[in-house]
């Protein structure tokens, strides 16, 4: 990750128009969700990461990436909505949003961490995620999506 690029955990920078855009019409996770969801999505998350490209000539800052932590920042920790924009992958900015979100301090004493991805297995493995070894620990509750 180079100098023109910055991340942000202060959820006052994040442009939820971005946000919205990528989740609703670029994800395959949250294809058609509202941007009421991702708002209230946003508020009730621990943790959001916000990935910014820095203009050269200014302070104004265009968001390219986001990821949100959903935790009692205490024992775990669900990490979601992990993106870079297309124009702007291929230059290691997944990896250093990923990194900064697990060495982040209100995460650090953090027992277990997960996340679900269809095709990112390679990016989280750099950073110790493994396929769940016991699956019949774990249930879900699988509901109609409102979106």
């Amino acid at each position: 990750m180079n100098d023109s690029y910055m991340i942000s955990s202060d959820k006052e920078q994040l442009d939820i128009e971005v946000i919205h855009n990528f989740l609703c019409f670029n994800s395959y996770w949250a294809k058609g969700i509202s941007k009421e969801i991702v708002q209230k999505s946003i508020d009730n998350s621990a943790l959001c990461f916000g990935v910014y490209k820095k203009s050269k000539s200014s302070q104004i800052r265009e968001q390219i990436g986001f990821a949100r932590v959903i935790s009692d920042l205490a024992t775990f920790a669900y990490i979601a909505d992990v993106f870079i924009l297309p124009d702007h992958r291929g230059i290691g900015l997944s990896k250093k949003l990923i990194q900064t979100i697990i060495e982040h301090p209100e995460l650090t004493d953090i027992r277990r961490a997960m996340l679900a991805t269809k095709d990112a297995h390679k990016l989280y493995e750099k950073f110790g995620f493994r396929e769940i070894s016991d699956t019949n620990l774990f249930m879900e509750l699988k509901k109609k999506q409102s979106y």
